[in-house]
């Protein structure tokens, strides 16, 4: 194994090597890349993240201030710390109570006017629901159903020479 980690590119010298080039690499130099490019953006990750939060130290109270003048409670605000222009967002996350909603809706419905014209409307099928339904459900359901693929991912891991 000392042997795969000693003469295989390194993450620097795949950047310069053609895709085709880095897939014919044997696949436990794959592995091995794949685990150091890993943990290289999780160190990444962790940086931004920790460089993100001074950020927001040194200016939280300065934004705050500035939407407090200027009459908001959330959205972007802009200022300035010496040459340099802060633009500071704070977005809306707005939820929905569903259940509250789907009674709303009811409501509108009863009174004889159209929910759509209020509110959007949609229906999600969890995945795992719609596969433990009887086949005759299943059978219903099956022409609204549309199966898409994500981008495939794999996983590489070097076994143990034990086994």
């Amino acid at each position: 194994m000392a042997s795969a980690r000693n003469n295989r590119p390194s993450l620097d010298d795949i950047r310069a090597m053609p895709v085709g080039e880095i897939a014919k690499l044997p696949a436990e130099h794959l592995a091995l890349l794949q685990e150091e490019a890993d943990a290289a953006l999780d160190a990444a990750k962790r940086l931004k993240e920790w460089l993100e939060g001074a950020i927001a130290l040194r200016y939280a109270d300065a934004a705050t201030a500035k939407r407090r003048a200027e009459g908001k409670d959330t959205g972007l605000i802009r200022f300035e710390d010496g040459a340099v222009a802060v633009a500071a967002d704070l977005p809306k996350k707005i939820e929905w109570d569903q259940s509250l909603l789907a009674a709303l809706v009811e409501r509108i419905r009863a009174c004889g006017e159209n929910p759509t014209d209020y509110v959007d409307i949609g229906f999600k099928v969890p995945e795992r629901k719609y596969t433990a339904w009887p086949a005759a459900i299943r059978e219903t359901f099956a022409a609204a159903r549309t199966v898409r693929t994500a981008k495939p991912t794999f996983r590489l891991t070097i076994k143990s020479e034990d086994a």
